[in-house]
């Protein structure tokens, strides 16, 4: 038997029993468990000759019927499900560079029995030495409806942009460290501000060394968006909303 079918057949076995009869006709856990492993799969990014990067952080967009049925199940469908995805990420070789985390995410457009997935490889956190900050419980985190979900890409990684905001430098202090000689220990600050459904968001110059250019143009302070390039340094930076992929399951 194959690492696939053995995949699979641990998957049918966590999900058997109550989540078959809760979610009968409807979005199955297994048909999203699936489409993670899937998923994992096809965005791995290689690292070394038996090493691969994965992403670790996961969204699950759900019609109004299927979210409102799998939303109140979501801890307990991921205590089952995440075992799983991670005993198949060792048996293909793969990296988390954090902890996974999946959303649930209500999606009006969507029909029922439809879903779409989408991921992304997030930094794992570290404190003011550098050092990883211990992640709590991995958890499914239904997101509230309509609110953007933009991300700060560097280097090929993505960092999810929410209140407060962080600190982009070079020191031992800054919320998102760079090792760049172009850029100050603590160079720009991104302020994360929730109003509502939305999110307003700047960029301000700490006082640094080389200054901030925004799609072109040097800037002290300035709100920044869907698309926004931020060069710091030597590095550029995008701030841009992850894209989900197309429908799957049914």
């Amino acid at each position: 038997m194959g690492v696939f079918d053995r995949f699979e057949r641990r998957i049918e076995g966590a999900v058997n029993g109550v989540f078959a009869r809760a979610f009968k006709g409807d979005v199955q856990p297994v048909e999203i468990a699936a489409r993670l492993q899937r998923e994992l799969d096809a965005e791995a990014k290689l690292m070394s000759r038996d090493r691969r990067l994965v992403p670790n952080e996961f969204v699950v967009r759900l019609s109004r019927h299927d979210y409102d049925r799998l939303a109140p199940y979501g801890k307990t469908l991921m205590n089952e499900l995440l075992p799983e995805l991670k005993q198949h990420a060792a048996d293909m070789g793969y990296v988390f560079n954090g902890p996974i985390m999946i959303h649930l995410e209500l999606d009006e457009s969507l029909p029922t029995g439809r879903f779409t997935v989408s991921s992304s490889a997030v930094a794992e956190a570290t404190d003011p030495n550098g050092a990883p900050v211990a992640p709590g419980p991995v958890s499914t985190l239904p997101s509230v409806a309509g609110r953007t979900r933009m991300v700060l890409e560097v280097n090929g990684m993505r960092h999810p942009l929410k209140p407060p905001g962080l600190v982009i430098g070079r020191g031992t202090d800054a919320d998102l460290r760079i090792n760049d000689p172009g850029i100050s220990r603590r160079h720009a600050q991104i302020r994360v501000i929730a109003r509502g459904d939305t999110l307003d968001i700047d960029i301000i110059d700490l006082g640094s060394t080389n200054g901030i250019v925004v799609n072109g143009k040097r800037v002290q302070q300035t709100p920044i968006g869907e698309g926004a390039r931020i060069e710091i340094g030597n590095t550029r930076m995008l701030v841009h909303t992850p894209i989900a992929d197309q429908p799957a399951g049914r």
